[in-house]
């Protein structure tokens, strides 16, 4: 084998065959946009039971999770100390201040220091 021709990590694995699809009813979806990327939380159901999943989509890419039902306390639970933690902690590298400022009123930047 030449060094730079791709190896499979797992033989054999390129002759698996795909899982059949698997029924999927959604129960409940909202959707929230936040700046750049939008957030849809999904909670569905199959014969295995519930779950979350929350799909993130940015720029025609998308990722996502999916939390078991019987996970989604624990992770409200962590979520709720995160968002504390964010209202409470300072910022570390917050941008400096700059001396002009937008003047959004009349279409303008404003050289004098901001208020």
């Amino acid at each position: 084998m030449i060094s730079n021709e791709l190896r499979l990590p797992f033989k054999g694995l390129s002759q698996m065959q795909p899982r059949p699809p698997v029924q999927e009813d959604t129960l409940k979806s909202g959707q929230v946009q936040i700046e750049r990327k939008t957030i849809t939380f999904i909670l569905k159901e199959n014969p295995r039971g519930r779950f979350l999943r929350i799909v993130e989509e940015r720029g025609g890419h998308s990722a996502s999770i999916i939390i078991p039902s019987t996970g989604l306390a624990e992770f409200q639970k962590l979520l709720e100390e995160m968002i504390k933690a964010s209202n409470e902690l300072p910022l570390k590298n917050q941008p400096e201040k700059s001396s002009r400022r937008a003047d959004f009123q009349e279409g303008t930047v404003n050289d004098s220091p901001a208020p």
